[in-house]
């Protein structure tokens, strides 16, 4: 009997074979086939140091041992990553129900009973207990996927399933690149609050001399007030590095999901041991393994197979309700030859005239040219992405070269106006110029080395950061 059932199953399951979905050609890239050339973005293929994305693991990328932890701590612990990983599972869990519609779902119920009957109702010999058994199996209301209706929507759930794996891959990339950011971030701020701390003292110390000669009627007050700014500034950065390192520590404590240790944390940015440098040495068409844009390449094929549900609308569904019975007076009946009967009920839904269901052909041919937009989009977008960061690579180091030069010289001018300040030559004024340069310049460089750091980072973000 359990034979026939599923015999019988697997014969309408192979019948149902019929789809409608429309055949997926993958579009063409709205993006060049090569990346911008020009002076901005320099010769990139003379970087001996340079490696690939393709394949490259955060182990091999991140070199400093304790970004590198905070990293894992951050994958481990993050809450935006745990919620895109369940959101995985929610989209696995859909997808097996819209694929378990299929198959039939087989029913059984069984029943039994005892009776005894009176002396003077039955014939001498014969027992006064009757006993009775019986067993139902029934398939209730299966639709035959004739047309490839369910295989539609089981398609589009397939799709949207990679979708959200696709994007769980993305905010893992977005979370390492956030964490690499905000440690290099702090340690730049860590490194400028030592700066404005021993611009500060040393500033103090020029005041203090200052006030004492001003006392004594050896200097002047505008050279007193001159002295005086310089100190206020350097306590103004003092306080406002102290607040961004602050800060920087509790969005890192945030996107490790826990408080890091102050082992972990970096004492300035010179400290720091920077990822290894990225060379884009592919053709643009490799911005398609991309996490976001395989996700938008999966839309776009659950939208393909939405019209292809939309369209299997149009024609008749036919659905099959089965019923298999038996009875005996003894369970061993129950598998006997002949015992049991079968009884089928087909039903047919022929749609005569629906308006709704043209509406929902249209809009699913409507939500496939908007998946197709966001697609191309998505492309072009990292396109644009990798573009800045080859433009950032091509000129951060010249910045740098040119930024280092000239806080050498006005190191210099500073040392020389100071000293000609002290034998009486010039006034406090040019003291006061050179330094303002001076504490400028070195924050500059600080932010210049901050960006090339940060965009080494970005490099591997854009490029779909490797390996997991």
């Amino acid at each position: 009997m359990i034979k026939r059932i599923l015999f019988l199953c697997t014969t309408l399951v192979l019948l149902g074979g019929c789809s409608l979905i429309p055949d997926y050609l993958q579009p063409q890239a709205p993006i060049p086939t090569s990346w911008p050339q020009g002076a901005a973005y320099n010769d990139q293929q003379t970087l001996a140091s340079a490696i690939t994305v393709k394949e490259l693991k955060r182990q091999e990328f991140f070199n400093d041992p304790n970004l590198l932890q905070i990293i894992e701590l951050a994958l481990a612990t993050n809450r935006d990553l745990r919620l895109a990983a369940l959101n995985v599972e929610r989209a696995r869990a859909l997808y097996g129900v819209q694929r378990a519609e299929l198959f039939p779902a087989i029913d059984a119920a069984g029943a039994g009973g005892k009776q005894r009957l009176a002396s003077d109702l039955i014939s001498p010999g014969t027992s006064r207990s009757v006993e009775q058994y019986s067993i139902d199996l029934g398939i209730a209301s299966w639709e035959i996927d004739f047309f490839g209706r369910i295989r539609s929507l089981k398609e589009q759930a397939l799709e949207a399933y990679l979708a959200t794996d696709q994007a769980r891959r993305s905010v893992q990339i977005a979370l390492i690149s956030e964490v690499a950011k905000v440690y290099l971030t702090l340690a730049a701020d860590r490194e400028n609050l030592e700066l404005s701390r021993s611009t500060l003292k040393d500033q103090q110390g020029s005041y203090k001399l200052i006030r004492r000669q001003f006392e004594v009627g050896i200097n002047n007050e505008l050279d007193l007030h001159r002295a005086q700014t310089q100190v206020d500034i350097a306590r103004r950065d003092v306080a406002l590095y102290t607040r961004q390192t602050a800060q920087d520590r509790n969005a890192l404590n945030l996107l490790a999901g826990l408080s890091v240790s102050e082992i972990l944390l970096p004492i300035d940015l010179s400290s720091v041991i920077p990822p290894k440098e990225i060379f884009a040495g592919l053709l643009s068409e490799a911005l398609l393994l991309r996490p976001d844009i395989l996700a938008a390449e999966h839309q776009l094929k659950s939208a393909y197979a939405y019209i292809g549900a939309a369209r299997a609308a149009f024609f008749p569904r036919i659905s099959l309700t089965t019923m298999f019975g038996t009875a005996s007076d003894e369970l061993s009946g129950l598998f006997g030859s002949g015992l049991g009967t079968w009884n089928f009920t087909p039903q047919i839904a022929m749609p005569i005239f629906d308006a709704r269901i043209w509406a929902a052909y249209r809009v699913s041919k409507a939500e496939r040219e908007i998946a197709l937009t966001e697609y191309e989009k998505t492309i072009q977008v990292a396109f644009r992405e990798v573009a800045d960061a080859l433009a950032v690579q091509g000129t951060v180091d010249q910045q740098i070269t040119a930024q280092k030069s000239l806080t050498e010289a006005v190191a210099e001018t500073y040392r020389l106006a100071d000293l000609r300040y002290n034998k009486g030559i010039d006034s406090y004024l040019s003291v006061l110029d050179a330094h303002r340069s001076l504490y400028g310049a070195e924050q500059g460089l600080i932010s210049l080395r901050l960006v090339k750091f940060v965009n080494q980072v970005q490099f591997y973000t854009v490029l779909g950061g490797g390996g997991e």
